[in-house]
């Protein structure tokens, strides 16, 4: 049996609705402002005990790997943070260089804990960025207008 597609701007399932896309909206505000909070703290927990795991390297942990570990924590989720904020404000050839330049540093400071030489790890790092950069580049171009405000469709 067939059904009637929806008319032009109305919803495709019942419930609420995002209003710059049509689709319809999965997480409350209350849950998006949680995530808001929480992402930059958990995405940092798991930076710093990766970067104190890779120093550490099979040693015992100690207390100044431990103090690595947190000190890289909070730095990068302070970063993350920052970003989060301050870049969907920007261009989006700024907003993708913010990220590029972010995941270029955050990367190539973890490679380098793994004793590799400076050359390899800014060459990793700018690998890594670069690609970082393409793609958020071209999310934010072909879902962007010219100023910067999100396409409605």
């Amino acid at each position: 049996m067939a059904q009637a597609a929806p008319a032009s701007g109305t919803p495709r399932t019942p419930g609420k609705t995002d209003r710059t896309t049509g689709t319809p909206g999965v997480l409350s505000p209350r849950a998006h402002a949680a995530v808001k909070l929480a992402l930059p703290v958990v995405l940092g927990l798991v930076y710093g005990f990766w970067a104190a795991a890779i120093r550490r390297d099979t040693h015992a942990i100690t207390g100044w790997n431990v103090l690595f570990g947190f000190v890289c924590a909070i730095a990068f989720g302070a970063v993350w943070a920052g970003l989060s904020i301050m870049a969907p404000r920007m261009r989006r050839e700024v907003h993708a260089l913010l990220w590029f330049a972010f995941t270029g540093i955050a990367f190539g400071f973890l490679y380098s804990q793994t004793g590799a030489t400076v050359l390899r790890s800014v060459l990793m790092s700018l690998g890594i960025a670069a690609s970082v950069f393409a793609v958020l580049f071209y999310r934010y171009y072909t879902h962007e207008d010219a100023e910067g405000r999100p396409i409605r469709s």
